[in-house]
């Protein structure tokens, strides 16, 4: 059962976070009417640097997605990386709970971004360590 919820709730992440490659296409004039009216964070800035940036992290999010999506076709073949990608996750949220705040995000995004990664890491990882490992061919039991 935990086998068939890690799957479940790593192909939702997977799928949640390739709708950021919308992003990577999209015309920058609509990042900055989002950025100004639909968060309400004032006016972007352009320039290449800010556009290549919202582009590659929208890319790297989408990446990662695709990753959680492949991991969870075979979740006890790949519990390690799993459970090393949930450890990275609490301290990746973490990390960003202190950046938002630092670089002064508004409130709702420090509290919808890093407080939702954090559980999620550790559901995770408490669902990774619920598997039983058949001893595939990533195990340690083959060594």
């Amino acid at each position: 059962m935990a086998e068939k919820i890690l799957a479940l709730i790593l192909r939702g992440s997977g799928i949640l976070m390739l709708t950021a490659l919308i992003a990577v296409g999209m015309p920058f004039s609509w990042m900055q009417e989002i950025h100004s009216g639909l968060l309400g964070m004032g006016n972007m800035p352009g320039g290449p640097i800010v556009e290549y940036l919202a582009r590659s992290l929208s890319l790297l999010y989408a990446l990662h997605g695709a990753l959680l999506y492949f991991l969870a076709r075979d979740v006890t073949r790949f519990l390690p990386v799993i459970k090393c990608f949930a450890i990275l996750g609490v301290v990746f949220g973490a990390i960003i709970i202190f950046l938002d705040i630092a670089v002064g995000m508004p409130t709702y995004w420090i509290l919808g971004e890093g407080p939702l990664i954090i559980p999620l890491g550790i559901v995770l990882f408490w669902l990774a360590g619920r598997v039983k490992n058949s001893g595939g061919p990533c195990s340690k039991r083959n060594e």
